[in-house]
């Protein structure tokens, strides 16, 4: 990708519920990173690759919802953690499925979701997003940042 494609290219970070808690929730599954942090590293990461990232987090799915049909609108490629919406969410999906058709959307799990309770194997966003990062911790979203900005579909 040459560096005017990276220059237009623009990222959006979304993190569902709860994920405003990094930090203080469960810190022997998430660490102890919080979601400031997080968003530091991909800022700093983002202009080291020549990319602009926007960050938004929110525990109403009405919320993320409206955020990513404004994504889609932008032609904002994704980056989310859903959370909880993961496992239940049909209407995150269907509003993820606009981004899928367009600069696409990656997937991240901070904890191997895997590895938990049944409910969390299952995810309604995974057969439509371009890739899934699970159990790397938050160096998960700068893999995602970094694949992104390679251009590869």
């Amino acid at each position: 990708m040459t560096t005017d494609n990276k220059t237009a290219l623009r990222v959006l970070v979304a993190n569902g519920p709860n994920l405003d808690r990094l930090g203080k929730r469960e810190p022997d599954i998430y660490g102890s990173t919080t979601l400031e942090d997080v968003q530091t590293m991909l800022r700093e990461r983002a202009e080291s690759l020549g990319i602009s990232v926007s960050f938004y987090q929110s525990n109403h799915e009405g919320d993320m919802i409206d955020r990513i049909h404004h994504a889609a609108d932008e032609g904002e490629a994704v980056i989310i953690n859903p959370g909880g919406w993961t496992h239940t969410s049909v209407a995150l999906r269907d509003a993820l499925a606009e981004i899928a058709d367009g600069a696409g959307f990656i997937e991240v799990h901070i904890s191997n979701v895997h590895s938990r309770e049944d409910f969390r194997r299952h995810s309604y966003l995974s057969p439509i997003a371009r890739g899934v990062i699970v159990g790397l911790g938050v160096e998960g979203y700068t893999y995602a940042l970094d694949f992104l900005a390679r251009g590869e579909k």
